[in-house]
């Protein structure tokens, strides 16, 4: 599948515990975006969206308040080149 943009980010903060990921998948499938996101041993989460250029801006914005119970400190981004499978799923803790 050919994606306008693929992106990696790091959310920092208080994302982990408060249903982050859950969210995160609910608000990628409705944009129709490919990826994923995990949970990461300090503390953070990590995704990759994959898709239309705007969806992809969009979720990054999402990402910047995420769930209600998140307080997000920061989302550090950097170009993806690597393969993304259709879908978006929620990964293992890394």
């Amino acid at each position: 599948m050919q994606h306008e943009r693929k992106v990696r980010v790091c959310i920092t903060g208080r994302v982990q515990g408060v249903w982050y990921r859950a969210w995160t998948t609910e608000e990628a499938s409705e944009l129709g975006l490919d990826g994923w996101v995990r949970n990461r041993r300090d503390g953070t989460v990590e995704a990759v969206f994959a898709g239309d250029a705007s969806d992809v801006e969009t979720m990054l914005n999402l990402c910047r308040s995420g769930p209600p119970l998140a307080r997000v400190a920061a989302v550090d981004k950097e170009e993806h080149d690597g393969a993304v499978e259709p879908g978006f799923s929620q990964r293992s803790t890394s």
